[in-house]
């Protein structure tokens, strides 16, 4: 999978592998920063590319002891991301007070599609209302 994410200033295009069999989400990843997001994301059309799914967040992140604690505030509510090792995540988790059955591995894709279909929603994208 490849994700292209447009920020003034900083603009990132990640590969994601497959996701590996494990207690967390476990695949490889690949990231780079682009000059400009806008002509990269018309690069990737021209070569056949087509977005299957767009979303929005707010993110802040927070560093603790082997891992990067990522806050992600979304139009269907607000979740914590911990990257890093293996036992990185787990203790951090446990500072949560989180246990690794309590873990989310699937993707915001298919966590929207899930809350879309919870709600009866027609939305595709998972964007936040425009003010």
């Amino acid at each position: 999978m490849l994700r292209v994410r447009i920020e003034p200033g900083k603009s990132l295009l990640t590969f994601k592998g497959p996701v590996q069999p494990s207690a967390m989400k476990l695949r490889e990843e690949l990231e780079t920063v682009v000059g400009d997001g806008e002509t990269l994301l018309r690069l990737l059309e021209e070569l056949g590319f087509t977005v299957v799914f767009r979303y929005q967040k707010y993110r802040e992140e927070f560093a603790y002891t082997e891992s990067i604690l990522a806050i992600d505030e979304t139009p269907m509510g607000t979740f914590v991301e911990v990257e890093g090792s293996e036992n990185g995540i787990n203790e951090a988790a446990a500072a949560l007070g989180r246990k690794a059955d309590e873990y989310l591995v699937d993707s915001y894709r298919g966590l929207f599609s899930r809350y879309r279909q919870e709600r009866g929603l027609a939305a595709t994208d998972m964007l936040f209302d425009e003010p």
